[in-house]
């Protein structure tokens, strides 16, 4: 199982509290981030992105405080930070200061949730309290391209062995109607039989043989099966 140890980037690039917004500006640009973790002697303070830098007065994107409605729903604290955080030139003034994060043995699955979940795109990873890494979306999909990878590794199992490992993996998923009577394998070429109950379902069985080691090809012979509904 993959943990955030084994997939983040480290050390991390990052900006002192003392930074303004010129110099994050420069640090993104230059080393082709979208984000920096602003730290002081190891502890995060918070995190400063290209979404933080985009509402200002300078390029005309600051929000109006003027408009009639921004003054009937928000109130005078929330319209000044607004200034502030589009104005000042001081990092710690426009970094967001809540920030997800996690530890070096977090599980990566725990982490593309927490992303995704967020909706955001990196976390900092910590070390008794410290921080020690960064775990972005793009950290995943390089995990992504290394998993693969490992999984299009020459093997040749025969046909029994490709097929019950089809059939273990899927009495593991909550979705197949294909059972193992439905599946068969011939010169690693996968038949399947019978019929499915969704466009989804079949298309996901294909996927599954797709990912078996040793699968040359896949034939289909389902049909898709009409459910009948009797209103009593």
């Amino acid at each position: 199982m993959l943990i955030a140890r084994d997939v983040m980037t480290s050390p991390v690039i990052a900006v002192g509290p003392d930074s303004t917004v010129d110099e994050v500006a420069d640090v993104l640009l230059s080393h082709g981030v979208s984000a920096v973790p602003v730290i002081d002697q190891g502890a995060l303070l918070g995190i400063v992105s290209e979404g933080d830098l985009i509402r200002r007065a300078e390029i005309g994107t600051a929000p109006q405080g003027h408009s009639w409605w921004l003054r009937l729903f928000a109130n005078n604290a929330a319209l000044a930070e607004g200034y502030v955080k589009s104005r000042s030139a001081h990092v710690t003034d426009v970094m967001t200061k809540q920030v997800a994060t996690v530890v070096e043995g977090t599980p990566v699955v725990e982490i593309a949730a927490l992303l995704e979940h967020n909706r955001i795109k990196r976390v900092p990873v910590l070390r008794d309290g410290l921080v020690v890494g960064i775990v972005s979306r793009t950290n995943l999909v390089r995990a992504l391209i290394v998993a693969r990878k490992g999984w299009r590794a020459p093997v040749s199992p025969d046909d029994s062995s490709i097929r019950l490992e089809i059939h273990d993996a899927l009495k593991s998923e909550p979705w197949p109607s294909t059972g193992r009577s439905d599946v068969t394998v011939t010169n690693g070429v996968v038949a399947f039989w019978g019929a499915y109950l969704s466009e989804q379902e079949r298309k996901a069985t294909l996927i599954l043989a797709e990912n078996t080691a040793g699968v040359r090809a896949i034939d289909d012979h389902r049909v898709a099966l009409e459910m009948t509904y009797v209103v009593v």
